[in-house]
Order: structure tokens, then sequence, then C-alpha cells
């Protein structure tokens, strides 16, 4: 149900900004970027004013990203979850992508209907003793109420576009959005329901056992109290496990049946 794989949601996301993949190998990503993402990503807004002004064809810049663990020493940038490239990743589809509307691109010469689909990209973080990320796609159709998966992988192999093609029609939808939302809601609460979460436990040991010690330590000094509940209630916003979520980006995408 979840996209754990990071390189495959950095291939993703720079394929659909219309970026070459000039390496994919064991870890190792490779990029070079466009004109647009390279503004977005490279922080060199110097050289692109000079660039406009003196009317020249600018040089976007290739990046080299490193998700595996083992290849983390060699030439290139290592990116993991809650690194501030990833972070900043994550920024710009909030920013400039939170919500799109995308065809699915048809070549017939006869009547095609093209059905809607509302899909979600969210971001689940974990938050105890460790923090841990996970991003999750879920797309639902809003006529027969499919649902499906790992939504933005079948995405990545379809051909999309931001005008209807010829001879497509679009099906207009039975389930509102809103019920939409909440039925992936729902699927993400049973997702978080049936989970072990051995995680939270953990973090509630530690969490006990740091309070012990401060308890222990502060024991008959009764004029520190106020200073043993700061520091006890410092140790409770650290340790006790919290899940939430947050809307990366989504959109209506109108598909073949």
């Amino acid at each position: 149900m979840a996209i754990t794989n990071l390189n495959q949601f950095l291939e993703d996301y720079f394929v659909s900004h219309r970026c070459q993949i000039l390496e994919n190998k064991d870890g190792i990503l490779k990029i070079q970027l466009t004109e647009e993402m390279d503004q977005a990503l490279m922080n060199r807004p110097f050289y692109w004013h000079y660039i406009k002004k003196i009317g020249q064809q600018g040089q976007p810049m290739d990046l080299t990203l490193i998700t595996n663990p083992n290849k983390k020493n060699e030439k290139g940038e290592w990116i993991h979850f809650g690194s501030p490239r990833l972070q900043q990743i994550i920024n710009h589809l909030k920013e400039k992508e939170k919500y799109t509307k995308l065809f699915q691109k048809v070549v017939s010469n006869q009547n095609t209907p093209l059905f809607p689909w509302l899909v979600v990209n969210l971001k689940m973080s974990y938050k105890g003793k460790q923090k841990k990320d996970e991003m999750i796609s879920i797309g639902l159709q809003l006529v027969n109420g499919n649902m499906r998966l790992e939504m933005m992988d079948h995405l990545q192999k379809l051909p999309l576009q931001m005008a209807i093609s010829d001879y497509c029609y679009t099906i207009s939808p039975i389930i509102k959005l809103q019920s939409g939302f909440k039925r992936i809601e729902s699927v993400i609460s049973s997702y978080i329901e049936n989970q072990t979460h051995e995680w939270a436990l953990e973090s509630l040991q530690e969490l006990e056992e740091e309070i012990k010690t401060v308890q222990h330590f502060y024991e008959g000094r009764t004029e520190e109290l106020e200073q043993m509940e700061k520091e006890i209630e410092e140790i409770k916003e650290r340790y006790h496990p919290v899940i939430s979520q947050e809307v990366i980006n989504g959109g209506i995408f109108y598909l073949t049946e």
C-alpha cells in the first residue's frame, strides 16, 4: 500500500517534471534538470537572472541523488526521509502542484469515455522514540467506487495531458469529492489500525523509563518540583507516540476504463 521506495518516488517526481533520467542503478539516481527544475531546486537565482538579462540560453545542472545507504559516500547527494533535499522537494510539490486535473492521452477515431479518478498522495509521519515518514498514494474511481493503491505507479505508465483528446468525453462522477475523501480517509484509518505499532510501545517504554530517571534525580528536592515537572513535560513531548498525516498533493485524473 505504501510507497516505501524513495528511489521510485524521486524518479516519478522528476519524470513528471520532464527531467531526463541519466542513470538509475543501485540507489544512485542521476537527473538532468530542466530550466524550471533547476530554478526550483538548485538555488541559483543570480545565474538565471544574468542569463535572462543577456538573452542567452542557460545550462540547467544535473543532480545525483543517492538513496542507497551503502552508497552514501559516493559522489552525489545522500537523500533520505527527513533530509533537507527531500523536504525541499515535498515543499515544491505542496506549493506548486497541490492540485491538478489531467486527461489520459487517447488516439482514437471513435467516441471514448474517460472516467474520473480522485487521486490523493499523502505523507504519514510516525513520531516517537524515532521518527519515520511514509508516502502513500491512493486513487478512487468516482463512478463505481473502485480503489487502487500505489496509484502514482499506475499513472506513471500512462500518457497524460492537460487537454482532453479528440473523440473523448468525460463521465460525470457519481461519488462527490467530499464523500470520496472520506472513503480514502477510512482506508488510511484501517491501514493504521492494522499495523502492529511496536515503535509506539518502545516509545512508551522509553517515556516511562525517562520519567522514572528524572523523578529519581529530583527525589527529596521539593524546592525544584517546578523544574522536574518541566523536564517531564519535555520528555512526554519527545517520546509520546503520535501519528499524523498530511496531504502532499492530488487531483482529478480522467482515464479510460
